[in-house]
């Protein structure tokens, strides 16, 4: 432990593990919104951040690689009794020891920020893939570490940097899924839906390889000749196969799994019923009241929806579902604070459409008609959806002037007249009818 102590203090440790922190908060809270969901897209957001953290790893032990040959000791250290493995064991542990507690407080600072809003903690997947990203960084810091000595340049580490990016980033573009995910730190990281994990298999494959890679890079420290140097290379084969052998090989599992847990329904206990997923369940008391006043304008139609549920659906995963009978669906959007984003879309969001599901097929829908008639449902003049439905920039200019003069129709006709005709456009989009001319025309 003294040795240990020594290490820790006068070698490259401390620093790899300072940058580490520094570097992997600091593009956390760069990008709160990104992973300000929950545990899991914390976790893997701090994986794909290994991107930049994985290469730092691999130069910072090059960099302490070449500690004997920058002091110009290791001629010295070949006199002493005292075998080159087990002088070189307290290097690895003060690397592999800052480096995991660097990891862990990049999550850590991560935790801090969604403590108090994420309800949902896959406690065991949480854990697999957060150890495995530490995992990532002690087997690049060793396989550094092993180049160092072997090639004690210097400009060695920062060309193991340059050549980590680009290793990285060319593995995900460029490799066979399967491949990538047995080899590459951050496949799998890129977050497609709110209930996106990583799958134990691809996850225990990774750690298959990272654990050769490090194996690799500590007998590369501690060879003595050209037999052991050559033999580094058995465990980066096994581990590359076995690797392969145990990673899945279906794309969804691959790229874009899905938890389960994550996405079931968590409903009101009164009606009407407003349900959101697990992992969203901090928002549906915020949800809750502009859910049911989006339901209220509805209620105006007969046989209306009584019901709002969080649209679960991933266009990654999932066939295209018929819509379901009384229930609306919208998409829960989560700010960078962990709260419902966007609340003002809300109620549009329900009431556009008049309840009636878009099932991606038909052909027959028109915007005009329908913000027509859902703003008369709201009572409301119809404006643009620039700055309501999140991430709208800019729509054809000519739709909201053409559904205000609809709007305007409407609200000219006696009441009953305007139900009427809003429940027929209601009524067209349920056969995929075309609705062009429904709120149009004098009163009858």
């Amino acid at each position: 432990m003294t040795v240990l102590g020594i290490e820790l203090r006068r070698s490259a440790a401390l620093g790899a593990g300072l940058i580490t922190v520094v570097v992997g908060v600091g593009a956390l809270y760069l990008a709160t919104g990104r992973w300000s969901s929950g545990w899991m897209a914390l976790a893997m957001t701090v994986r794909e951040y290994l991107l930049l953290l994985w290469p730092l790893a691999l130069a910072a032990g090059a960099w302490q690689g070449r500690r004997e040959h920058r002091a110009k000791v290791g001629e010295l250290f070949t006199t002493t009794a005292r075998p080159r493995a087990q002088r070189m064991l307290p290097v690895l542990g003060a690397m592999a020891l800052t480096l995991t507690v660097a990891y862990l407080l990049v999550t850590v600072a991560g935790i801090g920020w969604i403590a108090s809003t994420a309800r949902h903690v896959p406690l065991l997947n949480f854990a697999v893939v957060t150890g495995v990203g530490a995992m990532s960084l002690i087997g690049a810091a060793w396989l550094g570490l092993g180049i160092g000595r072997m090639l004690p340049a210097l400009v060695t580490a920062p060309a193991l940097a340059v050549a980590g990016v680009l290793l990285i980033f060319l593995s995900v573009i460029r490799l066979p899924d399967w491949l990538a995910a047995a080899v590459s730190p951050v496949h799998g990281t890129l977050p497609f839906h709110a209930y996106q994990t990583i799958d134990n298999r691809v996850s225990a494959a990774l750690a298959i390889s990272m654990a050769a890679l490090a194996t690799a890079g500590m007998l590369l420290f501690v060879a003595d000749g050209w037999r052991t140097r050559t033999a580094a290379l058995v465990p980066v084969v096994l581990g590359l196969l076995v690797a392969t052998a145990v990673v899945p090989r279906d794309e969804g599992v691959l790229n874009w799994p899905v938890d389960p847990v994550a996405r079931e329904l968590l409903c009101t206990d009164d009606t009407p019923t407003v349900c959101v997923s697990r992992v969203n369940a901090n928002v549906l008391d915020a949800l809750t009241p502009l859910a049911r006043e989006g339901l209220t304008a509805l209620a105006k139609l007969p046989d209306a929806p009584t019901a709002v549920y969080e649209d679960t659906r991933t266009f990654m995963t999932d066939e295209v579902s018929s819509p379901e009978d009384g229930v609306v669906r919208i998409q829960v959007r989560i700010d960078k604070r962990g709260g419902l984003a966007h609340p003002a879309a809300v109620v549009p969001e329900i009431v556009r459409g008049l309840g009636v599901q878009y099932d991606g097929r038909c052909e027959n829908r028109n915007e005009v008609v329908e913000r027509a008639a859902a703003y008369w449902l709201l009572e409301r003049e119809p404006r643009s959806d620039v700055g309501v439905v999140p991430g709208m920039i800019e729509e054809d200019p000519e739709i909201n002037p053409a559904a205000v003069a609809l709007w305007q129709g409407l609200r000219a006709l006696p009441e009953d007249e305007a139900l009427a005709r809003v429940t027929a456009v209601r009524d067209a989009l349920r056969t995929c009818a075309d609705v062009t001319g429904i709120l149009s025309g004098a009163a009858r």
